[in-house]
């Protein structure tokens, strides 16, 4: 398949969907090469930039489809059913539109002056930046930047210094302030060490810069809206939709174990597999697994996006209503990696062979598992949150008070 058979860009989120889905088969297809490869091959990037799923989150001002949380969930969980790796770079490289509605809307056409433009980085603030007329000297070393060889742009949190000493903005609550800085991808410097067991193809490598020049005009934080304020426009928007890779792995995972299911015939037990006990409870067992985990997601999105579409904000949530968003994710990917495994186990020999999607779908989601949102930090800061404690991780979880 070509990126050339679809004529211009997606101009609605039925039309991402539907490209997400053409692409699928394709995605999965390619799978082993991209496994290969470590990192996405650059004609699955431009079917993926055809898609529209690196422009799905533009605000409809500049001329983006401005899918909501829910629609890009979907999106995400398409992708997804072809190739993990595939769709964890997607849904990384969308941050482009939300990313827009923080930095001065002066510069965001300078920035993005097509929509399809990648951003990859680190958002933790794992650099030193040292402020100077006009802007910042950025330094540091970022982990994990997924998707960072195929990026147009770098975004990175580091900590502000001045003359040597750590800076705050005046007036600043904090003691230390830190940002994040945009910076184009020439900038930066790649470091080939992306050598896992799943999640191969997302090229998530360190990278490192030193004493890159920013400008203050391409820095920005998650405290101040500098967009049109709305529903994307929050700091937890760039969390809501990445538990949409193991949900489409797992949907991918139960009907190929169906599939199996429907055309295996156990010569011992002499009968087919589908009249078997073992594997009729076993496949709706993780079918009620799935779609509890799945509906946890989506409800909590839901609910989100009408108060927020609504006007209301954050604090116009519940205690349990808010929790519920980082508590779903988190299931999201434990349930998917479990569903995974059982269904691994069910099949037996016959996902052992790395021909098999089922070894890889193993071990993508086993590595998916350690990314942030699927640790027990996620539960610690949710629990602190519902004792009226102060948590750990609030911003990017959307508990901050």
């Amino acid at each position: 398949m070509s990126a050339a058979r679809w004529a211009g860009p997606p101009q609605d989120a039925a039309e991402v969907l539907r490209r997400a889905k053409e692409i699928a088969p394709v995605l999965r297809e390619r799978a082993p090469e991209i496994e290969a490869h470590r990192t996405l091959p650059a004609e699955v990037v431009e079917l993926l930039r055809a898609t529209g799923v690196f422009r799905m989150c533009f605000a409809r001002e500049w001329g983006g489809p401005e899918l909501t949380s829910v629609e890009q969930l979907e999106v995400v969980e398409a992708l997804a059913y072809g190739d993990a790796s595939a769709a964890w770079c997607g849904v990384i490289g969308a941050n482009s539109g939300l990313l827009a509605n923080f930095l001065y809307q002066s510069v965001v056409k300078d920035v993005y002056p097509s929509l399809d433009l990648i951003t990859a980085g680190v958002l933790a603030p794992a650099g030193r930046a040292e402020r100077v007329p006009g802007g910042f000297r950025l330094s540091g070393r970022w982990s994990f930047g997924s998707g960072i060889r195929h990026s147009d742009w770098v975004t990175s949190g580091a900590f502000l210094f001045q003359d040597g000493e750590p800076w705050a903005e005046p007036g600043s609550p904090h003691a230390h302030d830190s940002r994040q800085f945009l910076v184009p991808r020439s900038a930066v410097e790649v470091l080939d060490d992306w050598d896992t067991t799943g999640l191969c193809g997302t090229g998530s490598c360190d990278y490192t810069m030193t004493d890159v020049f920013v400008p203050d005009e391409h820095t920005f934080t998650f405290w101040e809206v500098r967009g049109t304020p709305g529903p994307l426009a929050q700091p937890d928007s760039f969390m809501r939709a990445l538990c949409g890779v193991p949900l489409g792995v797992a949907r991918a995972a139960l009907d190929h174990a169906r599939e199996v299911a429907t055309t295996r015939y156990d010569r011992m037990a002499g009968r087919s597999w589908a009249d078997s006990w073992r594997v009729q409870t076993e496949l709706a067992s993780c079918e009620a697994e799935f779609n509890a985990a799945r509906e946890g997601v989506y409800g909590a999105a839901r609910r989100q996006w009408a108060v927020l579409a609504a006007g209301g904000t954050l604090d116009d949530l519940t205690p349990a209503e808010r929790a519920a968003s980082p508590l779903a994710w988190l299931h999201a990917f434990r349930a998917s990696r479990a569903v995974v495994t059982r269904l691994y186990d069910l099949l037996q020999t016959w996902s052992i062979n790395r021909s098999s999607p089922m070894d890889r779908w193993l071990r993508d989601t086993a590595v998916m598992c350690q990314n942030l949102t699927a640790q027990d930090a996620v539960l610690e800061s949710v629990g602190a949150y519902l004792l009226g404690r102060p948590p750990l991780f609030r911003i990017s979880l959307g508990l901050d008070r």
